[in-house]
């Protein structure tokens, strides 16, 4: 038996899905994907896991919705963006749970709110309660008031940041390459997927981290370090394809898909 065997137990979980597979090129939402994901993740719940969505998107949606094919340079007209995008995700968010009488609740993060002490607690708290009373929360960057200094930098990092804050037992990063490679499979065709990480030092010194979609801000560096982040606090990471959001489902039947990034603990588990 694998390692991936006991990702069936795995009861809180955070999934991180990035624009690329929320958004078309041009910014407005992939409507068909959003809506399965909520179906999955609602049929999650009621399974009995405890699910947190950790969404990007607001910026390129905001893009989207005012005729913007580019994502932006400047931080004033990002932040114009995420306030005018943040809107219309969260509402479609809420539309879709609504099928399936879940009630979503907008989380929105800054760094300096899981580094002080104090607002790292109060985070934590206003999560935990909110998956103790059945409700998802979805999470993004609050991207609107973000300087340099208090900014995660993508929703890789905030992802980790957020299952590390709720000792999630595994975190999911969806994106639209089928896990970890040796490099770009979208340029390389003889690029290898890396099925399993043990050890980041051995499992990925052939791996040329490189690449990132045009409206998001987050590369296969982000997930990989956001994974390492995750593994150090023993949470378990799978890197997979989301372009069909039934593989959340797959990968938590414990099917081989991805990249699974094993925690110490789950390591020492056998």
């Amino acid at each position: 038996m694998t390692h991936r065997k006991y990702l069936k137990n795995k009861k809180k979980i955070v999934v991180k899905v990035g624009t690329s597979l929320l958004a078309y090129e041009n910014g407005k939402i992939n409507l068909q994907r959003m809506e399965k994901l909520v179906r999955v993740l609602a049929d999650l719940s009621n399974s009995g896991k405890e699910v947190v969505l950790v969404s990007s998107g607001a910026v390129g949606v905001g893009a989207g919705m005012i005729g913007l094919d580019n994502k932006p340079d400047k931080l004033v007209m990002k932040q114009a963006l995420a306030a005018i995008g943040q809107v219309g995700l969260i509402r479609l968010y809420q539309k879709f749970f609504d099928e399936y009488n879940f009630t979503v609740a907008q989380v929105l993060l800054t760094r300096d709110g899981i580094e002080n002490s104090l607002r790292r607690k109060n985070a934590r708290n206003t999560l935990n309660q909110l998956i103790e009373m059945g409700i998802v929360p979805v999470v993004n960057e609050n991207d609107t008031v973000i300087t340099d200094e208090i900014e995660f930098g993508d929703n890789d990092t905030l992802s980790a940041a957020v299952a590390t804050l709720i000792q999630a037992d595994l975190l999911l990063i969806l994106t639209d390459t089928d896990g970890v490679f040796t490099a770009d499979p979208h340029i390389h065709v003889s690029a290898r997927k890396v099925p399993k990480v043990m050890k980041a030092s051995d499992d990925l010194k052939d791996v040329d981290l490189r690449g990132s979609s045009k409206m998001g801000s987050g590369g296969m560096v982000s997930k990989i370090a956001a994974a390492e982040l995750c593994r150090e606090h023993n949470v378990d990471v799978v890197i997979a394809n989301g372009a069909d959001p039934a593989t959340i489902m797959h990968v938590l039947d414990g099917k081989d898909l991805g990249t699974f990034f094993v925690s110490d603990a789950t390591q020492m588990a056998g």
